[in-house]
């Protein structure tokens, strides 16, 4: 049976439910925020403007590469022209030849006459090329007050732009898409009582360390737009403690009794709407921490089901990860013909 998600929508400042057959979930399987808010007004844009660092950092590339572009390219217009002021306030561009001056004229910049020019001379100056044919004049103090602010701003434009590239570069948030979990999860039986269980693994051969796995529940409620609740995810033996090292596809669990918040919504006649949202919290070995999100709906919970192990061992007898076991979910009885296991523990054997 298929039940409508529902999204919370920000209206003039208010957070409304709209209507479950126009809704969606709050957070997407890939773990973007489905959240939906008016557009933002000149407060909010102020406020985001002020941590430009972060903004930066948010962004998509194709919108770096083109604040990249276009921050440079607004650098040069806009000492081109005031180059080109300063060469007009001079009187340099009514000098029809600047290898024969007038007496008593100093020129600031040497052959800038035109707005092209000048733009040039900008150019050549923050790129440092040097092409020697224009260059400010020593008697001028204007131009080499300008040449001063020049360089400075564009030491420090250099430095945000270079400092952003390197920040988006090395976060770890790619790192973290190749983490992956199951599209669905499921309700079994574990260690002899009844049990939610959800299963990840890292697509990469570069394990991951102190791998912690939380979730929080968010129900429609009377008197609140959303009721959020923890709900705690356990592993093996650890329990609550995080995972050492991740290498092949892990599977935690949730024990469904009486005490669980997930046991109205799954384990009784309710048909209230849910969203379970699970967070995936690890480490390099650099030190660098990332985090993969994913949400379940009730109809992404298959009941009755245990995972297949996707760890086996090869001919050689070494440690296998089997992908087209990831997310297969066994629902026949166990026997001796087919042993299913949680994290590859006991048998590997399935015929």
């Amino acid at each position: 049976m298929t039940t409508k998600s529902c999204s919370l929508v920000v209206l003039g400042g208010k957070q409304t439910l709209l209507p479950r057959s126009s809704c969606q979930r709050l957070v997407s399987k890939d773990g973007r925020c489905s959240l939906g808010s008016k557009p933002l007004g000149q407060g909010h844009w102020l406020l985001a403007l002020q941590d430009m660092w972060g903004l930066m950092l948010g962004l998509r590339w194709r919108w770096v590469v083109l604040a990249f572009c276009l921050s440079f390219l607004c650098h040069w217009l806009l000492f081109a022209c005031l180059w080109y002021l300063l060469a007009h306030f001079n009187g340099d561009l009514e000098v029809p030849d600047h290898d024969v001056l007038p007496e008593g004229h100093v020129v600031c910049v040497k052959y800038i006459n035109s707005f092209t020019a000048a733009f040039s001379f900008s150019l050549e100056t923050q790129l440092t090329i040097g092409y020697g044919t224009m260059y400010p004049s020593g008697n001028c103090p204007s131009a080499i007050a300008l040449l001063a602010v020049q360089m400075l701003l564009g030491l420090m434009l250099e430095a945000f732009i270079t400092g952003a590239f390197v920040a988006k570069i090395a976060r770890p948030q790619k790192r973290a898409g190749a983490i992956q979990f199951s599209p669905e999860a499921v309700v079994g039986q574990h260690q002899g009582q009844t049990c939610l269980m959800i299963r990840a693994t890292n697509l990469l051969q570069r394990p991951l360390v102190d791998v912690r796995l939380s979730a929080v529940l968010y129900q429609e409620c009377e008197g609140q737009v959303l009721h959020q609740t923890s709900v705690d995810f356990y592993l093996d033996q650890l329990g609550s403690q995080p995972c050492p090292l991740f290498l092949f596809p892990l599977t935690w669990f949730h024990p469904l009794d009486r005490r669980s918040p997930l046991f109205p919504v799954l384990c009784e006649s309710s048909t209230a709407h849910f969203e379970l949202v699970v967070f995936l919290s690890a480490q390099e070995g650099s030190g660098d921490s990332c985090q993969k999100r994913t949400s379940y709906l009730r109809q992404e919970v298959q009941f009755d089901r245990r995972f297949v192990s996707a760890l086996g061992m090869d001919s050689q007898g070494r440690f296998k990860v089997s992908p087209q076991h990831f997310n297969t979910a066994h629902s026949k009885p166990m026997d001796k013909d087919c042993v299913v296991q949680i994290n590859g523990d006991g048998n590997e054997r399935m015929e």
